[in-house]
């Protein structure tokens, strides 16, 4: 039995060596004695996950053998109690390290049947970790993050400021050496889209061209920073972590008003509120005192779960299942932990038990929330607890919310009892009518222990808890997303689970030293993305190399700039912004703009006001993807093509497919081809019959930047191609140019300007036009 465990662990034990050979973290050529960590080197391969594993002999597993803990993997062996799987300081006294080296094929792990051997190098690093004392330590993420000092480089001439010298430092450990300054107006066109979401235009792109002086770029940074343009790209990321949606989901799926809230995300990350008051305002703003009506209305962050209206539900059911739905959010979102299968039984992997689970249930537990309110028949746009929101509010407090008439807007918002405490029970295996053991309102001791003399037991306890300089999760969580924002991948690649099960942070002491800056900052979300921005592992170009694609085939280390497909919302805002279609208009209520018929109606129950789709006219068709209409039971089909979110659950981080679905929605989607018509309409006015200037211009705008001769080339001659089609198919010219609600004037109903138009069409169809370099 003690053979197979180790047969276990050494198999592990190759499979993660070998993972992190190619990450630079664990190989022992490039990590000392003294480096060598249980958290980042031994730990994912002593975790109990290895050995705790489902089936008949689990327990059997267990009770031979635990490298997780000090106490197991320093115990003596049950079956041979002289030896010991690790004696501290002695690997060879140590049974781990004698089965790696044995020669005899029955005693030597991994076994030769299992055709897997591990390297001289691999073998080392757990003997040097075991003759430096084999320390066990807490979990990297329950250690409260420190700043470290600089590391030096071998790239001095290279650094733009701290976060380099961290990624130089891996670079040279893996050989690599990072990449020369991306190209001007392909930087431009990164930052652009990175902090606005949008394209730069033409003038800009002009003048950034021109602009020589010192300080160019960082004028660029901070103009696109104070864009109100800013606040809506940031927003996208935070309707997905809010799950966001414009109706109530289930059966009916009803319309709900919870714009309002969006309209305060937007308008929060727009005037710099700092991410302590950003997050507090959300967990309790009615909680705080004497609290504001955008105080308040910030809670609304809690409420855009879903909701049932279907007849014959049990009330307390759905009650539970919302206040679970609050806590999974809070939990994965804030504290990048997932936590909801100990709703049901304590964590298999992370120190979260079933009773830590309630404790952080109860905060949200005290509500006068209802599971059900009535059937979609007295359906109403909000749920109890209600805020309203007057006209005399959008002159003051809330001015922010883009209402255009005199009616109230009702918001579903957070509330507690006052003046009484409603119990809070561990609920055996999860469900509602099975309440156990009472429990209050607290927090595990693995991550931070609530400290009942400083915090209220209620919400806004746990927010102030959550803030904490003392709480290791929350500032090392944010960061990480806004690096993932702007690099593709955070530091930590599983954004929503800084457990057990999650992945090791590429660069943790970078990490850490983000995580404290942003603290010392006082929590300043547009100094902690201009850090990033201005660094020039950011702004370096993203030229890639067959050496660098060998050593570091994922870019887990950064020697040069990612390439990031745009999101669906902005590959919308793209075509909208490039063609000069965008309404600029901030906030409101959601948009329905084109899409196929019939979609509503297929999944509708029949009942309610979204039984069918009503596709908006003017204006409103030409707003940004932020501001599309999501209903939960039939979300919007092209963000959904590109790996949008369906606001079902809180979601962290985005997939990121290549589908042919996708290359047929920018050849057919009404909005590219109606784009692609009035930008080429436009070019016409511009231009005349000036070809060149025309196609030069068209390129430009969409893929920001001159095309090149050979390129240029090519859309003369498809141009040309297609101006003959078009003058041998007039009925064909007519039907092209015949797409969208936008007139076309009878003098542009011409072969040239259907021929533009298919030129424009096909700019939208390179990869360059929806990838941001």
């Amino acid at each position: 039995m003690i053979n197979r465990l180790l047969y276990i662990f050494l198999l592990l034990l190759s499979f993660f060596l070998y993972s992190c050979g190619e990450k630079g973290d664990s190989s022992g050529a490039l990590v000392s004695a003294d480096q060598i960590s249980y958290n980042f080197h031994v730990r994912p391969i002593l975790s109990d996950n290895c050995f705790a594993c489902h089936g008949p002999d689990a327990n059997k597993r267990e009770a031979g053998l635990r490298l997780d803990t000090e106490e197991g993997a320093y115990a003596a062996l049950k079956e041979t109690p002289n030896a010991h799987a690790i004696v501290p300081g002695n690997p060879s006294k140590s049974e781990v390290v004698k089965r790696l080296e044995s020669t005899d094929d029955s005693e030597r792990m991994p076994p030769p049947s299992s055709n897997l051997k591990l390297s001289d190098e691999e073998k080392e690093v757990i003997k040097k970790w075991i003759s430096k004392g084999a320390k066990y330590e807490p979990h990297w993420a329950f250690v409260p993050p420190k700043k470290a000092d600089l590391p030096k480089t071998q790239h001095n001439d290279w650094v733009k400021n701290e976060i380099d010298y961290f990624i130089s430092q891996k670079l040279t450990q893996i050989g690599l050496a990072p990449n020369e300054p991306a190209e001007k107006l392909h930087l431009l066109k990164r930052l652009s889209f990175d902090l606005t979401g949008l394209p730069p235009s033409l003038e800009v792109i002009k003048a950034f061209k021109q602009d020589k002086e010192e300080g160019a770029l960082e004028r660029v940074i901070d103009t696109l920073l104070e864009d109100p343009a800013f606040g809506e790209r940031m927003a996208v990321l935070w309707m997905d972590i809010s799950r966001y949606s414009d109706s109530y989901g289930y059966q009916d799926d009803n319309i709900r008003t919870q714009w309002p809230y969006r309209d305060w995300v937007i308008h929060s990350f727009n005037r710099n509120l700092p991410y302590d008051e950003f997050i507090t305002w959300q967990l309790a703003g009615d909680l705080l005192p004497d609290p504001s009506k955008e105080q308040i209305l910030a809670t609304a962050f809690n409420r855009n779960h879903k909701y049932t209206e279907e007849g014959g539900v049990i009330e307390e059911e759905y009650r539970v299942e919302y206040n679970v739905d609050k806590t999974n959010t809070f939990t994965k979102a804030i504290l990048g932990m997932t936590v909801e299968c100990a709703q049901c039984h304590d964590h298999k992997y992370d120190p979260i038990s079933q009773k830590n689970y309630f404790q952080f249930y109860a905060f949200f537990n005290n509500t006068p929330e209802k599971g059900y309110e009535g059937d979609v028949s007295v359906s109403k746009p909000a749920k109890t607890p209600i805020m309203w929101i007057e006209r005399d509010d959008l002159g003051d407090v809330l001015s922010f919310v883009n209402h255009q008439d005199t009616s109230k807007i009702m918001v579903s918002v957070m509330e507690d009892f006052r003046d009484t405490l409603r119990q809070t029970f561990i609920l055996d295996r999860g469900m509602y009518d099975a309440p156990t053991v009472e429990v209050s309102p607290s927090t595990p001791e693995a991550i931070l222990a609530f400290d009942e003399g400083k915090y209220p037991k209620n919400r806004l306890g746990l927010a102030k808890w959550t803030m904490s300089p003392e709480n290791p999760l929350t500032a090392r969580v944010f960061v990480n997303l806004m690096w993932q924002e702007l690099f593709g991948v955070g530091i930590v690649k599983s954004a929503g689970d800084y457990g057990m099960q999650g992945d090791l942070p590429t660069h943790p002491e970078l990490l850490d030293w983000l995580a404290v800056d942003f603290m010392e900052s006082g929590w300043d979300v547009k100094r902690l993305i201009k850090k990033i921005v201005s660094s020039a592992t950011y702004q370096q170009s993203a030229k890639v190399t067959k050496q660098k694609l060998a050593k570091d085939p994922d870019n887990t280390y950064l020697s040069w700039s990612p390439r990031i497909r745009l999101s669906a919302e902005h590959i919308r805002d793209m075509v909208l912004a490039s063609s000069g279609l965008l309404v600029r208009e901030i906030g409101g209520p959601s948009v329905k703009p084109y899409q196929p018929e019939g979609l509503w109606e297929a999944s509708t129950s029949g009942r309610g006001e979204l039984a069918i789709y009503r596709q908006d006219k003017g204006d409103n068709l030409y707003r940004r993807g932020l501001y599309t209409f999501i209903k939960l039971t039939s979300p919007p089909p092209k963000p959904i093509i590109f790996d949008g979110s369906n606001r079902d659950l809180c979601e962290v981080t985005r997939g990121r497919t290549n589908t042919p679905l996708q290359a047929l929605a920018m050849l057919n989607d009404p909005l590219v081809l109606e784009a692609s018509r009035v930008l080429a309409v436009q070019l016409k006015e511009n231009h005349g019959g000036q070809t060149h200037e025309a196609l030069e211009e068209a390129f430009t705008r969409i893929i920001c930047r001159t095309p090149k001769k050979e390129e240029f080339e090519l859309l003369e001659e498809f141009y040309k191609e297609e101006l003959e089609r078009f003058k041998a198919e007039p009925k064909e010219m007519l039907s092209t140019l015949q797409v969208g609600e936008i007139p076309l004037e009878d003098n542009m109903k011409t072969p040239e300007t259907a021929a533009l138009m298919q030129v424009v069409v096909a700019i939208y169809n390179l990869e360059e036009a929806i990838t941001r370099t």
